[in-house]
């Protein structure tokens, strides 16, 4: 019980977290420039003019938010602030999370992947994890999207 009862505090002071990242990002107000999470999170995104909290929408059965983006001349960043300390790569190191939003990014958008270079950046434990993307690992996510979307809405159908 005190395990769940602590699991809940964090939960809700990464939300808590999360919406003052967004507040300083939108308002641009910079935090001390050191070597911890939040702060490093908060000040890339300013210094790279992101967008915080934008939602990826490809349907209602698939969508979500991408903590902050930014699309300009063809170079997709996408970052993503973690205030726990659970591993977010896979057993090769790619951030799964965040392929799927740059999946959903380019579904919604209508975008050729050929032409966009893409950096994925998870902010974690005072450290900075970086993936850049490529094709091949990015257009296999859209096509399951989009056969999964096909296949839950014929199940909807048949409700």
């Amino acid at each position: 019980m005190t395990e769940s009862y602590f699991s809940c505090l964090a939960s809700k002071r990464g939300t808590e977290l999360h919406e003052l990242a967004a507040k300083l990002i939108s308002n641009k107000v910079r935090v001390e420039d050191n070597r911890e999470t939040f702060n490093m999170y908060v000040n890339d995104a300013i210094d790279l003019g992101m967008t915080p909290e934008q939602v990826l929408y490809f349907s209602e059965n698939c969508f979500g938010t991408a903590d902050a983006i930014l699309y300009e001349d063809n170079f997709l960043r996408i970052h993503d602030l973690k205030t726990g300390t659970t591993p977010v790569t896979d057993k090769s190191g790619r951030l799964p999370q965040l392929e799927i939003y740059t999946a959903l990014f380019f579904l919604e958008y209508d975008l050729d992947l050929r032409d966009t270079d893409i950096e994925l950046r998870v902010y974690q434990n005072n450290d900075i994890i970086v993936e850049h993307p490529y094709i091949e690992d990015i257009a296999p996510i859209m096509d399951k999207i989009i056969s999964f979307d096909k296949i839950i809405e014929q199940i909807k159908r048949e409700e």
